[in-house]
């Protein structure tokens, strides 16, 4: 059994697959309307897997998925839309959704996608798989510099204290610099390697082994 939460703004089709969910012996722990209900909702509810839609009244469903991420790495997002424009799965898929099906799907297709979701798997609507791993190729053959060169030294410099685990709080204290500042800079950094949050970044810098031997001591002003 795996602890749901379904965010849709259309009553009837949020219904439908609570009922489907809860048939096949799921528990929906919660369901919400809107991003700003969902993210109420969510700390409490603590679901394993998000069931969301991405066209929301106020809130995208990709912004959502970043800041659900942001409080709970471990949750899984499985975006279920109507839409299946390239653009819209790229954006969930870089946001941290793990899988993405078109409301076409059947009640089976979406049980199953669930449970693999929840067990960790990355799940697609038949065709989509292909179009993300066909953009990540194509990221991946592209120019080969390094996107660290983007950086400036001062973004460099906090990032290495971000990929340590270190908050922006303890950033801004051992750089001497404000709250604020620290933010500033690592916006820019998301902006420059085009992620949307500081789960995703901190994954990339642990990758690009940002977290070793550079944890601000020897920090340059």
């Amino acid at each position: 059994m795996v602890r749901l939460m379904v965010v849709d703004d259309h009553p009837m089709w949020r219904d439908a697959v609570e009922r489907d969910l809860q048939a096949a012996g799921h528990d929906v722990v919660a369901v919400a309307s809107n991003g700003r209900e969902a993210m109420a909702r969510f700390p409490a509810a603590a679901p394993q897997v998000v069931v969301l839609d991405l066209q929301l009244p106020d809130h995208s469903g990709v912004q959502v998925t970043t800041m659900m991420l942001e409080h709970d790495p471990t949750a899984r997002v499985l975006i279920l839309s109507a839409s299946g424009e390239q653009g819209d799965v790229l954006d969930a898929i870089k946001a941290g959704a793990t899988g993405y099906l078109v409301k076409s799907a059947s009640s089976a297709e979406l049980v199953d996608a669930v449970s693999r979701v929840a067990d960790g798997d990355t799940v697609f609507t038949p065709g989509l798989a292909g179009l993300v791993l066909g953009e990540f190729r194509r990221i991946a053959d592209g120019p080969a510099d390094d996107p660290r060169d983007q950086l400036t030294e001062r973004e460099t410099e906090i990032l290495r204290m971000v990929a340590t685990g270190m908050s922006y709080k303890q950033i801004a204290t051992r750089l001497v610099l404000s709250h604020r500042t620290v933010q500033n800079h690592v916006q820019n950094t998301l902006r420059k390697l085009q992620m949307n949050n500081r789960v995703q970044l901190t994954r990339w810098a642990i990758e690009h082994g940002l977290d070793e031997g550079g944890d601000g001591d020897d920090a340059k002003a």
